[in-house]
């Protein structure tokens, strides 16, 4: 080893390498710049962002300001008005205390500093560009500090490869800047992307904050809770078990009006409301704990998300006995009311010979219900099978001749017609030509189909699962997967961060004839269209499925997007197990499984039957 090999480096260097922890994407800028804000005692915050931050970032503030000495000084590593020594770490009163977010933040971006202190006339207007000043000079400025970041990354390529779709980085500086919307309600906080204005939140309580952010449909939904004890205070909302969702996504803990992340304290609240939603739903919450700042550590984490507490055991029982105490107060669980007022009135009969009650005549339409009933038949071998009308109307008379009327029109029974409910599985024409197998159903899950002198059991979800992954395979070869516009669109409620991952996929979705319309900041997803193959509400899981995966990570839609939609899709338009099946339609769902290019797995991977040879039930006996 040569002598003196070990060296200093530059500090140009260092602050790139420490920028690599703390300023992650452009979301990174917009959180500790708007932390930096709430600590200079800014009343009013506003972001201004433009290719979701890849090209510009602007963060303006009415706080203090700064003069000229700390203006230069706070591009300094390390440097910080917030602590002096090591005891105040645990007195913590500030959102930042380490001084390295303005020096990593300039090491790998242009960067413009407007300030001006309000005993001062005239402000200081500052540039950088990889850590060095380029440009001083006095100016007119109005009272507080703007900062202006361009052109992020310009010197770290490997860097700025890295960052997401447009779409995708937004979701990330939305989340960012809600969290500190959140965490400070007293403060005016705006956000505009491109020169639309996404929030305008004005300064007020918490609970007018969260109605902000979560959306007035969200906001009568929640419920308020309180306690507080000498280990700590807890205040905030949590959502009514039925706002619970498979996506998660309004779930906020801040503690002393810090955002953190906790999957301990998650536990308590999943814990109250455990037998009263689903096992793999999580409620929306957002819960403000405030303790005493010498009974916590938040110097764990660069990105300081991550909150160590002296007593967490304690603060975990009380969490979760105020949520469940609050569950209990509202009485949340459905109840009957004998006593109700609200009965359905049911007119007296008039006996005279003036107008009826009610112009309503069950049998007046008998003829359009035959017919709605024939259209319902076509529709049913096109993918788009509704329950016959003879099931949803009021009884007949002379019901026995509807029956002539179908068969003199070669069409089956109603009881015939049921062949197509909820699997759609004659959606290629007529039903196939069957050979001499016999089918019958186990479980309400398999299809016993003997043939021969072997017995093969065919797992219907997953044999339909694949008929309807190729089948949608073969709608995108075409270009688009067939879909039917809706007369009224369906409304479906994100988080604002959930709704900006729809937006990233609305693109792919369109192809998968699914016609969204999305307002990002109230977290609304307007469904227009839908594909033939699904129901309304089998589009509305499969999008809270795909949400869900792309939040986890679970989903890659990055890699090829459209299979994965497709493949999801499939799953949850596919029969669903336990549902119970006509002969008729056992004998087409097996003819088409035989038809397509993989009958012996499912799209995701999984065994869709299993032979047993005559050989092999001689063998049992």
């Amino acid at each position: 080893m040569p002598s003196n090999s070990i060296h200093l480096l530059p500090d140009s260097v260092a602050n790139q390498i420490a920028a690599g922890e703390v300023i992650q994407r452009p979301a990174s800028v917009i959180k500790e710049l708007m932390e930096n804000s709430i600590d200079a005692g800014a009343t009013t915050v506003k972001v201004a962002v433009q290719d979701s931050g890849r090209t510009l970032i602007q963060v303006s503030d009415d706080g203090c300001g700064m003069n000229e000495t700390d203006a230069r000084l706070a591009f300094e590593r390390h440097a910080t008005s917030k602590i002096s020594s090591a005891a105040d770490l645990y007195s913590l009163s500030t959102m930042g205390f380490r001084g390295e977010a303005l020096a990593s933040i300039a090491a790998v971006a242009h960067v413009e500093l407007l300030t001006r202190r309000e005993q001062d006339e005239l402000g200081l207007r500052l540039e950088l560009a990889g850590s060095e000043v380029t440009a001083q000079e006095p100016c007119v400025a109005q009272k507080g500090s703007v900062f202006t970041v361009k052109n992020l990354f310009f010197n770290v390529p490997a860097r700025r490869r890295f960052l997401k779709t447009d779409a995708a980085e937004m979701r990330h500086v939305v989340s960012e800047f809600l969290r500190v919307a959140l965490a400070h309600p007293s403060v005016s906080v705006s956000l505009v992307s491109n020169g639309a204005t996404l929030y305008n939140l004005p300064a007020g309580n918490a609970k007018q904050r969260v109605a902000g952010v979560a959306g007035r449909a969200m906001a009568q939904n929640l419920l308020p809770i309180e306690s507080e004890t000498s280990i700590v205070r807890i205040h905030g909302f949590v959502g009514t078990p039925e706002t619970a969702k498979k996506s998660g996504g309004d779930q906020f803990f801040f503690a002393n009006d810090r955002y953190m992340r906790s999957a301990y304290f998650h536990k308590a609240v999943l814990e109250a409301y455990r037998n009263i939603i689903a096992p793999d739903h999580s409620p929306a919450y957002y819960i403000y704990l405030e303790v005493d700042p010498q009974c916590i550590d938040v110097n764990v984490h660069p990105q300081k998300t991550e909150i160590k507490f002296d007593d967490d055991q304690a603060i975990w029982k009380i969490l979760n006995a105020t949520i469940c105490s609050c569950l209990n107060d509202n009485n949340i669980l459905p109840s009957i009311d004998f006593d109700s007022g609200e009965r359905v009135e049911i007119p007296a009969y008039v006996s005279s010979g003036g107008p009826s009650v009610s112009s309503y005549d069950p049998f007046q339409r008998e003829q359009e219900l035959k017919a709605d009933y024939a259209n319902n038949l076509g529709r049913q071998r096109d993918g788009g099978y509704q329950q016959p009308p003879f099931e949803r109307s009021a009884p007949h008379r002379n019901w026995e001749s509807l029956y002539s009327v179908i068969r003199s029109q070669g069409l089956p029974s109603p009881e015939e017609g049921q062949a197509g409910a909820q699997g759609r599985l004659f959606d290629g024409g007529e039903a196939p030509t069957l050979g001499p197998e016999c089918f019958s159903q186990l479980a309400g899950r398999y299809v016993v189909v003997a043939s021969g002198d072997s017995l093969t059991i065919v797992d219907q979800h997953r044999a339909h699962e694949r008929v309807q992954y190729e089948r949608i395979k073969a709608m995108l070869a075409k270009g688009r997967v067939e879909s039917q516009r809706q007369l009224i669109a369906e409304q479906m409620q994100f988080s604002s961060s959930d709704a900006c991952i729809v937006a990233e996929l609305q693109s792919e979705l369109e192809q998968m004839g699914l016609d969204v319309s999305i307002e990002a900041s109230e977290g609304r997803v307007s469904i227009e269209s839908v594909p033939a193959l699904m129901s309304v509400g089998e589009v509305r899981t499969f999008l809270e499925d795909l949400v869900e995966g792309c939040r986890s990570g679970e989903v890659d839609v990055k890699s090829d997007a459209l299979d994965v939609m497709a493949r999801r899709m499939a799953a949850h338009s596919a029969i669903p197990s336990g549902r119970k099946m006509s002969a008729e339609e056992m004998k087409s769902l097996y003819e088409r499984l035989m038809q397509t290019s993989q009958p012996g797995f499912s799209p995701s991977g999984k065994r869709i039957s299993r032979t047993i040879s005559g050989e092999d039930i001689e063998a049992m006996f």
